[in-house]
């Protein structure tokens, strides 16, 4: 098992995001999470992505930046970014979408 935390890829940004993870068309992404600082996450862990409740793949952490703002709240928050192309599963596995940020283990990841 691999430490990481999963991200939902939301509905309306559709599959072609989800895929230009895993295709070889992009070479990082960002995605956010609440806070300052991370406390759990390291490079090197994992983010999970999850899209129309099914988990489909992982991407390893490169590097954080922090300072941002969550451009609605003015809150805090830590921009995550990755490498792609990540691991993508053959087949997905089901796993509920959520909002936010949630730690795992990597135990729903099953290559």
């Amino acid at each position: 098992m691999s430490f990481g935390i999963t991200k939902t890829i939301p509905a309306q940004a559709g599959i072609e995001i989800l895929d230009s993870l895993y295709d070889d068309s992009r070479k990082e992404y960002g995605f956010h999470m609440a806070g300052r600082e991370p406390k759990r996450l390291k490079p090197g862990d994992y983010v999970y992505t999850i899209f129309n409740d099914q988990l489909h793949g992982r991407l390893k952490i490169n590097h954080f930046v922090t300072g941002a703002t969550n451009p609605n709240s003015g809150k805090p928050r830590i921009l995550i970014f990755v490498d792609a192309p990540g691991e993508r599963l053959a087949t997905p596995v089901p796993k509920k979408g959520h909002r936010g940020t949630r730690y795992t283990e990597g135990e729903d990841w099953k290559p």
